[in-house]
């Protein structure tokens, strides 16, 4: 029964790592992302912000 209880908590302590993995990945892919389009939607922002001053 001890060792059930201490792979459970290798498995938790594994998912956690991985969670963490995941969330960098999906971090530093918005910051590539938001840093590319930001160029491609300056046009429009500017076009709309002529139209209502």
């Amino acid at each position: 029964m001890q060792k059930r209880n201490w792979e459970r908590g290798a498995t938790a302590v594994e998912y956690g790592i991985m969670v963490a993995l995941i969330a960098a990945v999906i971090v530093t892919g918005v910051t590539v992302l938001g840093a590319g389009t930001q160029d491609m939607f300056t046009p429009v922002s500017n076009f709309f912000a002529s139209l209502h001053p």
